[in-house]
């Protein structure tokens, strides 16, 4: 098992502050034979006690790139081109977020909604808990295993549910260290820099490249954190999709703030 040499850190949150998520998308869309990515824009408020309310605000830009035909195209074709997405403000506690539309109040998915209280969540690969995240083996070699045994398919395999779990920016700074060390082990996983996210920011990347898909896991050289993704086929797909074509590209920066709706220094 080799060592990435990943440089690994985590900002202090104090009780009353939040951890912030900016996530900027790029993600893939259909209109039946029409292909194209859209851009999305998240941004999370984690308050340092998951228990308290979280905020998510969610927009749909309008921009889209096409990859196979055209807007005009799909319109032709009798598409709705309005992308369906949840956007808006959202809130509940432990970040359990319910953005389907709630017709009896006349709420819609452009409105600010507050999710019913509900139960903490068990924890998950794809929805850790901090409870999840403390139970992980810190051993590289223990942590792989625990991957494989869990996550055994060919889709959401080993790779993938890792980063899932590193895509919250939740994992702690001795875990993602253990995590990049498992992931190196990894048949098809390659270590590279210079790798750059949607926004151009210099990366760190673990490639895993294989399956139907490369996809690149982007961490900040400075402290180890999720930074973004980049997937791009193999193959050519089904949809008429050729290999090398970016599906999916991401670029995520986190911060520390001290009060929900904050926003960072740029």
């Amino acid at each position: 098992m080799t060592d990435p040499a990943i440089a690994v850190s985590d900002s202090p949150v104090a009780p009353h502050q939040y951890r912030f998520v900016e996530t900027h998308a790029w993600w893939l869309g259909t209109f039946g034979p029409h292909q194209h990515l859209t851009e999305h824009r998240l941004r999370q408020w984690i308050p340092a006690h998951p228990d308290r309310e979280w905020l998510l605000e969610r927009e749909l830009t309008g921009a889209q790139t096409w990859l196979t035909g055209s807007a005009d195209e799909a319109r032709e074709d009798g598409f709705d081109l309005h992308d369906v997405a949840p956007v808006g403000r959202f809130r509940a506690r432990y970040g359990d977020f319910d953005t389907a539309p709630d017709d009896d109040l006349g709420i819609d998915l452009d409105t600010a909604f507050c999710a019913q209280p509900r139960p903490p969540r068990r924890g998950s690969w794809q929805s850790p808990t901090p409870e999840f995240l403390q139970r992980l083996p810190r051993d590289p070699a223990a942590l792989l295993a625990r991957l494989r045994e869990d996550n055994p398919g060919s889709w959401f395999g080993p790779f993938a549910a890792a980063v899932t779990t590193l895509r919250t920016a939740l994992v702690p700074a001795e875990l993602r260290a253990a995590f990049f060390r498992a992931l190196s082990a990894l048949p098809g996983v390659s270590f590279t820099d210079g790798a750059l996210n949607v926004d151009g920011h210099a990366c760190i990347a673990l490639v895993h490249d294989a399956g139907r898909t490369r996809t690149e896991l982007l961490l900040d050289p400075a402290d180890g954190q999720f930074a973004g993704e980049r997937d791009t086929l193999r193959t050519d797909s089904r949809c008429g999709l050729r290999a090398g074509t970016v599906i999916s590209a991401t670029a995520v920066r986190t911060a520390v703030v001290d009060t929900e709706g904050e926003l960072p220094a740029a």
